[in-house]
């Protein structure tokens, strides 16, 4: 029995917050692992997000070398030398955001376009309180990371991309789109997961 769609997402927003308290040591071991994960069961998606971020990570990692103060790392590079506490600093940044980008590899593998967009459509319930269309929200927001995630994983056209997007789960009548999704059951098993995953976060933030 698979896990309802705002379950697996919350799991992936539980993971990515985790990720921000750990200590570098737990966050190696949890980057790792996360990484093998993804790269057993979702290689092909994995692979091209970290070819498509591969400038941003090296980017992030120059920062943190060369704008943290610290000890030169190469001391006959003087002021031109990264400081060694800009590099561990860097790594440690480097693993966070592997750690997510793997996390959300698997997260895309499994689910598919319709039950991201019913997840969100859950998630943003709360937001009617305030006058906003949840409708809206959730087909904007999973628009554009579907438009995100194939950019990057595919090279054609811009133009490719858009029709590919909506190929899938929006029709045309009478010339009205129509978005439809899948009606998901939250279960018991779904509640007890998110209740494991929730006290799993209490103690890493505490």
């Amino acid at each position: 029995m698979r896990l309802h769609p705002v379950t697996q997402i919350l799991i992936w927003c539980v993971f990515v917050t985790a990720m921000q308290f750990l200590a570098p040591k737990r966050i190696f071991i949890a980057a790792t692992m996360v990484l093998l994960s993804a790269f057993l069961l979702s290689r092909h998606k994995l692979i091209h997000l970290l070819r498509r971020t591969r400038w941003i990570m090296l980017s992030l990692w120059f920062i943190y070398a060369y704008s943290t103060p610290g000890e030169p790392l190469f001391d006959l590079a003087g002021i031109f030398s990264p400081s060694i506490e800009g590099v561990l600093d860097g790594g440690v940044q480097l693993m966070r955001l592997l750690s997510a980008l793997a996390a959300l590899s698997l997260l895309l593998n499994h689910l598919h376009r319709q039950q991201l967009i019913a997840g969100l459509y859950a998630l943003f319930a709360p937001v009617v309180w305030l006058g906003l269309s949840r409708e809206r929200l959730a087909v904007r927001l999973a628009l554009t990371l579907q438009y995100a995630e194939v950019a990057m994983l595919l090279s054609v056209t811009w133009k490719d991309s858009l029709r590919s997007l909506t190929a899938d789960f929006i029709k045309t009548d009478a010339g009205n789109m129509i978005i439809e999704l899948p009606v998901c059951r939250f279960t018991r098993r779904d509640a007890g997961v998110l209740i494991v995953t929730a006290a799993v976060l209490w103690q890493v933030v505490k």
